[in-house]
């Protein structure tokens, strides 16, 4: 199997796997991110189809998804008042940060070993964009899992800000 039909593979797999969590969460702020994080990866997809098909692939658009991110996150409620689904789904997350780990890394790799130096250009942007869609699913995991951290001792911190953890609001 050459690069574009694993990478053909991953990015429809990538898209499925959004769509579920999409599906699966009750949060509309947490669907909106699910969602486009799987338009971004159909547009991968679209891109190594057309690599494999020996045409030129279109020019890839920077995705909008991690600057709206920050904006989603403000609106979803505290971790501890959200769906009991969002706690639920932590192993969730954590598979979907190695699968875009994985999908860094085997652009970097295909990159290093392609020849045509728009098709290597390509592969590192899209191997940046996979490291933005890490980035969001590690900030959507620490969310969902801030209920679960705890201090040992409350001696050395200041509890009052403890509830906001993972949240960068004023109380």
């Amino acid at each position: 199997m050459n690069l574009f039909e694993f990478a053909l593979k991953m990015e429809k797999e990538g898209q499925a796997y959004y769509e579920k969590l999409a599906d699966q969460t009750d949060l509309p702020g947490l669907k909106t991110i699910f969602s486009r994080l799987a338009e971004d990866e159909q547009k991968h997809y679209a891109i190594f189809q057309r690599l494999q098909a020996g045409q030129t692939a279109p020019d890839l658009q920077q995705s909008s998804t991690l600057d709206q991110v920050e904006n989603i996150f403000a609106g979803l409620p505290l971790p501890e008042v959200a769906s009991k689904n969002l706690a639920e789904t932590l192993e969730a997350y954590r598979y979907a940060m190695k699968v875009e780990a994985d999908s860094v890394a085997l652009y970097k790799k295909g990159a290093v070993e392609e020849d045509n130096p728009k098709t290597k250009e390509l592969l590192l942007r899209i191997a940046a964009e996979e490291q933005r869609h890490f980035d969001i699913m590690e900030n959507v995991f620490h969310f969902a899992n801030a209920p679960n951290q705890y201090l040992a001792d409350a001696e050395f911190t200041n509890l009052n800000q403890w509830h906001q953890f993972g949240r960068d609001i004023d109380s």
